[in-house]
């Protein structure tokens, strides 16, 4: 199994690259959507790594191979100028969850 990172700036890849991990910078939505089903499609690949604001472009296929259990796993991450996300997220996603405030 191995790593493959998806990214929007050469910074986030060659951090990555450092501990091992291939990957590709990509901007568009095609590009975006040809890198993810091709790491998707290989059976080597366990994890993909995307930045957030790729993962925001091509939300509906991230969903969708997140849904199918034969692919690998696919984590979001900031990317070099910070987390996109509100500070509550955590606490958001569960109360939207399970329907439970914390």
């Amino acid at each position: 199994m191995r790593f493959f990172v998806i990214s929007d700036n050469t910074d986030t890849i060659t951090g990555l690259r450092l501990a091992g991990i291939k990957g590709i910078v990509v901007h568009e939505r095609e590009e975006i959507l040809k890198a993810l089903n091709e790491a998707a499609d290989n059976p080597e690949t366990g994890i993909i790594i995307m930045t957030e604001l790729l993962a925001e472009k091509v939300q509906e296929e991230v969903r969708v191979i997140r849904l199918d259990s034969s692919k690998p796993i696919i984590t979001v991450i900031p990317d070099r100028h910070g987390e996109r996300r509100r500070p509550d997220y955590i606490t958001n996603y569960i109360k939207e969850s399970i329907g439970l405030k914390i």
